[in-house]
């Protein structure tokens, strides 16, 4: 009898194991939806922020569409941290939830930004803002994957986190374009003052998406923790096993390769974000394209590095087993490094020279909003066709020769291939060399140091290149990458997951 009692106490510990695993993996797969719909609703109006901002405030130029732009990157920053400091002492469901809530409020404000008699362009900052606040929960998300997946499941569930939020990016100007259809007047709902059209469709879209979200986390996301090695631990957050690992996972984690992947993910997303906003003036002033064509030419070329972005996540998945996740963020360097590289401008053939004067501005594409302001300026300019080529203005396109189309081309696939292995990579090292302990403040400070990097990357690239062209901004690219290379290779060895430094795992021969 004591023997029949036994068994069944240990086919219950089995059967609770499974049904702890199919749990565990199932709030997993959650996540990858929440931020797939997350990144349809961030992404679904930035086409239209312009001529939007033109409609309801006229007092609004270039300049402070960069702020607009960059309120999302700002208020990102500043939330993730407080998110991931909360995830760590209290169920994640509420950092996630509240984030929602909020991003779900500011695509409302958003609608109705048209309401006020004046200063409306303040309360579009402000909704942006408040998008990008909601939008530091990615912080938590990424907290809780690396504290529900064991090391083996690590690289696979990070990668699988990217796939979702590039599908989602993909998709999200997809259905912007399809909102363009319902035109600028389209229906209005006097009872509650709601204005459906082609600029406020989209955000409605974002704040229901934010909803289901809200739901879905609800109904299925339950608290899990497990071990380096996929044994599950305690779920409470700031609850551990024991003291010991509690004294160890506090007083142990290697805070120089800490610094240096917050550094590397810098840098990453630096690099990525001054060649998304330099392609629509590069490609402009090098093959004479008129603004119709680059905003046509430039979104197919961005939608095919979004899906090429999908292959290498899955890619890396397979390659990190082999190679390691370390020899692979090194090879996506290189990588960049060679794109940039064969960006540089070379020959003696130069480009078609613009001689007439656009504006009244002496120097254009001085900020980021005025690099912005090209994608939308023809519609308010006569119908008069618009003088192409590289402006007089910028006197190195007089003495720099021509990137040539199959140069930019082959540097836009390797940077398209760089950039989603290093950006998986990097955050993928980060969170197996924390440990044990609690991660949601250390990647409250990864998401926070991403964000710097897409307000700085397009500050730095436009002044750079109208002021000393495409041969000096690239090469100080170049420099960079080397310099991060570099870095890496300082802190080479340093980047391995906190169970092998400490021996509680072997290190796979790869």
């Amino acid at each position: 009898m004591r023997f029949f009692q036994k068994q069944t106490s240990r086919e219950w510990d089995i059967i609770e194991t499974q049904e702890n695993y199919k749990s565990r993996w199932r709030s997993i797969r959650i996540l990858y939806l929440t931020m797939f719909l997350s990144s349809i609703g961030f992404s679904i109006v930035i086409m239209s922020i312009w001529p939007y901002l033109q409609k309801i405030d006229q007092t609004a130029d270039a300049s402070f569409l960069g702020w607009v732009i960059a309120s999302f990157s700002l208020g990102q920053m500043a939330a993730s941290p407080l998110f991931g400091l909360w995830s760590n002492y209290r169920p994640r469901k509420e950092p996630l939830i509240i984030s929602i809530f909020i991003s779900v409020a500011a695509n409302c404000l958003y609608a109705y930004v048209h309401v006020p008699a004046s200063h409306n362009k303040y309360y579009m900052l402000i909704a942006r803002g408040l998008v990008g606040f909601g939008a530091g929960n990615v912080a938590v998300v990424r907290s809780y994957i690396a504290g529900a997946t064991s090391l083996q499941e690590r690289t696979s569930s990070m990668a699988n986190t990217s796939t979702c939020q590039a599908l989602g990016f993909i998709l999200g100007p997809v259905f912007q374009t399809c909102f363009a259809l319902i035109g600028e007047k389209g229906v209005t709902w006097d009872a509650i003052k709601l204005q459906i059209n082609m600029y406020t469709a989209p955000v409605l879209l974002g704040a229901f998406l934010g909803i289901l979200n809200i739901i879905l986390i609800l109904a299925v996301l339950r608290e899990h923790r497990v071990d380096d090695s996929g044994r599950p631990c305690k779920s409470i957050n700031f609850e551990a096993a024991n003291t010991e690992e509690v004294q160890i996972s506090q007083g142990n984690i290697d805070q120089v390769a800490v610094v240096a992947t917050n550094v590397l993910f810098f840098v990453v997303l630096f690099i990525f974000a001054l060649f998304e906003t330099i392609l629509t003036p590069l490609t402009m002033d090098m093959y004479a394209w008129t603004q119709e064509q680059a905003v046509l030419y430039n979104g197919i070329i961005l939608a095919a590095l979004g899906v090429e972005a999908v292959i290498v996540f899955t890619g890396v998945k397979f390659l990190s087993r082999m190679i390691g996740e370390r020899a692979v963020l090194l090879g996506g360097f290189l990588v960049i490094w060679a794109g940039f590289f064969i960006l540089l401008p070379w020959g003696n053939q130069f480009p078609n020279i613009q001689w007439k004067d656009l504006h009244n501005n002496s120097i254009p594409n001085t900020t980021f909003g005025e690099i912005i302001i090209g994608l939308w300026k023809s519609s308010r300019e006569d119908h008069n066709e618009l003088p192409t080529g590289c402006p007089i203005e910028q006197a190195w396109c007089l003495y720099t020769p021509v990137i040539h189309m199959a140069q930019f081309f082959t540097s836009a696939v390797f940077i398209g291939m760089g950039y989603p292995a290093c950006n998986v990579m990097s955050y993928t090292l980060y969170s197996k060399l924390l440990g044990p302990k609690p991660q949601g403040i250390y990647m409250g400070w990864l998401t926070a140091s991403g964000s710097g990097a897409r307000i700085l990357g397009p500050v730095f690239i436009s002044h750079v290149y109208s002021y000393l062209g495409p041969r000096w901004a690239f090469s100080l690219v170049c420099g960079i990458v080397l310099l991060t290379v570099t870095l890496l290779g300082v802190v080479y060895k340093r980047l391995i997951a906190f169970s092998i430094r400490y021996g509680r795992i072997q290190e796979s021969p790869s």
